[in-house]
């Protein structure tokens, strides 16, 4: 095909020198989910930003300069497409990559010209902007159920407060003990906080932009925004990491200036209340427990220590951890929206988890992201919630999945 547009549109002045920075040393394949699961080097970082520096190349390098933009195979281009979209956008080879290269912000911005030449999204994924369009999230599920039924009985929230709680979408339709949780441990802490109502609560954005699909977000962005604004919050706290990470990281452009007000994950805010006495834990468990870091509270926004340090508060119980855990932890596999569409992947990966989770001694496996609580439940037990019915045998290897909300909810 011609390519007349430039490849390098979506991209920064600083992600342009990041893709002439890879070596193709290969470190970044031991660390990388999907090449462990598929070993398919087609689809590896070095090869995806090969690729992609062959198409710059090609279109905009010295040779096209004198003599026009040269052809790219529309084959490759598909190819490449599948290879960015299989992506769980982890980050995991950015964090260990040798020269630095941020790929946890560059998967989405080259997903984001393939959408923008009708290559991408991928299956499912082009669904996602019509959902948010007409029932505020990427579920396609009424809004009037967002909170129902798992909002806690009892637990008061106000109409306008500093303090503000975001639910999700996939905490609110897809984990809800999680967001229960969440609430539950709110009204333990006392203070008043506030909430948009069910048809308010839309989605911040994050598949959007994880599936390079722009169109939507400034006005998802605004309107969240103001909506809070109108509520008096000047913190607003929320337990799904990709919400966090998006509302810190990208909120402010799309909003178009600094944000009105604090972005704080959950254990963030509880691990504050813990230490200034204003939440108490009452009872204590002896189990054995394994926190997995997710990829964009760990490496995304840089939240590790919060989680372990109110974990470690629980009274006979055992803190152990991954080989790679923090900032170095192992993808679950449910991240970069790679889950609706490469589902095999997903399940492969979220088993390396479990097992090794298993191995270390651990009664309970504790989460803290919306999407590994679904896709680790699913790999635990075959019931693929996408489809509806199991499509795949039940795990050999079992254990307890608990989200942290939900586990510090029954104790205090």
């Amino acid at each position: 095909m011609a390519n007349k547009e430039s490849y390098t549109r979506c991209l920064s002045a600083g992600q342009l020198v990041e893709l002439d920075a890879c070596t193709r040393c290969g470190e970044c394949l031991k660390y990388c989910p999907v090449q462990e699961v598929t070993s398919d080097k087609s689809i590896s970082p070095p090869e995806k930003i090969r690729l992609f520096r062959e198409f710059i190349a090609g279109t905009e390098g010295l040779k096209s300069r004198f003599f026009g933009a040269g052809r790219i195979d529309q084959r490759l281009l598909e190819d490449f497409a599948k290879a960015v979209y299989e992506c769980t956008t982890c980050g995991a080879c950015g964090q260990t990559c040798t020269v630095g290269i941020f790929t946890q912000r560059l998967w989405p911005m080259l997903r984001r010209e393939m959408v923008r030449r009708g290559l991408g999204p991928i299956g499912s994924q082009r669904e996602t902007p019509g959902a948010v369009s007409r029932t505020g999230n990427p579920y396609d599920r009424p809004a009037a159920e967002r909170f129902s039924p798992w909002f806690p009985a009892g637990v008061r929230v106000a109409g306008k407060a500093k303090l503000g709680y975001y639910a999700g979408c996939t905490g609110a339709y897809e984990a809800q003990p999680m967001v229960r949780g969440d609430i539950e441990v709110l009204g333990k802490i006392g203070g008043p906080f506030t909430m948009l109502d069910a048809e308010e609560e839309v989605c911040c954005g994050f598949p959007l932009f994880i599936t390079g699909q722009f169109e939507l977000l400034e006005e998802l962005v605004k309107r969240l925004v103001v909506a809070y604004v109108r509520k008096g919050v000047e913190t607003l706290v929320c337990s799904c990491p990709c919400c966090v990470n998006m509302m810190a990281r990208d909120w402010p452009s799309f909003f178009g200036a600094k944000l009105p007000f604090r972005i704080r994950h959950i254990t963030q805010y509880v691990a504050d209340a813990l230490n200034r006495g204003k939440l108490i834990i009452n009872r204590g468990i002896e189990e054995r427990l394994i926190y997995h870091d997710p990829c964009y509270l760990s490496r995304g926004v840089g939240v590790t220590e919060e989680p372990r340090a109110i974990l470690r508060r629980i009274p006979g119980a055992k803190l152990l951890e991954f080989d790679r855990h923090g900032a170095e932890s192992r993808c679950c596999g449910a991240g970069g929206a790679a889950r609706k569409v490469f589902h095999d992947n997903a399940i492969a990966i979220a088993r390396l988890a479990i097992d090794e989770a298993r191995q270390k001694g651990a009664q309970k496996l504790v989460l803290s992201c919306p999407a590994c609580y679904s896709k680790v439940g699913e790999a635990l037990s075959g019931y693929d919630k996408l489809s509806g019915y199991g499509e795949i045998e039940g795990h050999e290897r079992q254990l307890e999945l608990v989200d942290i909300m939900e586990l510090l909810s029954g104790v205090i």
